[in-house]
């Protein structure tokens, strides 16, 4: 139903968040961090079905563990400097792009013909990698 006065909409900070965790996978401080199709935390990868969600904070080891029996602390709404494809690498060209998912840490130009997930926009290039926000 429609407002009808003012309402003290409940807000947080979700500049860092913390996701559950994939079953039977490690997370490194620093990693890319995507949401798999079920919503939980897992390292980049090549896949279609990832969503790019930031930077882990934390090392989270989960080998052995349930869906959900960690969490991990991810950095979201920065830009962050992930290393570019040698294959398919990133251009200036691609300012203002969508790149894709390689590994926990590496972005590439393009799909790769449907089999890479988006990782963000370009907002930067370096000698030394590729600032995706």
């Amino acid at each position: 139903m429609p407002l009808t006065a003012d309402r003290n909409t409940p807000y947080k900070h979700a500049n860092a968040v913390p996701v559950a965790v994939a079953a039977n996978v490690k997370i490194y401080a620093g990693a890319l961090v995507c949401a798999n199709a079920g919503g939980f935390a897992t390292p980049g990868a090549i896949a279609t079905t990832l969503t790019y969600l930031g930077r882990s904070e934390e090392f989270v080891d989960n080998t052995g563990g349930a869906n959900g029996a960690r969490t991990v602390l991810v950095r979201r709404s920065e830009a962050f400097k992930w290393s570019n494809s040698s294959a398919d690498p990133v251009t200036q060209a691609e300012f203002g792009k969508t790149v894709y998912v390689v590994d926990d840490e590496t972005v590439a130009k393009t799909s790769a013909t449907n089999t890479r997930s988006p990782a963000g926009r370009v907002v930067g290039i370096d000698a030394d990698g590729v600032w995706i926000e």
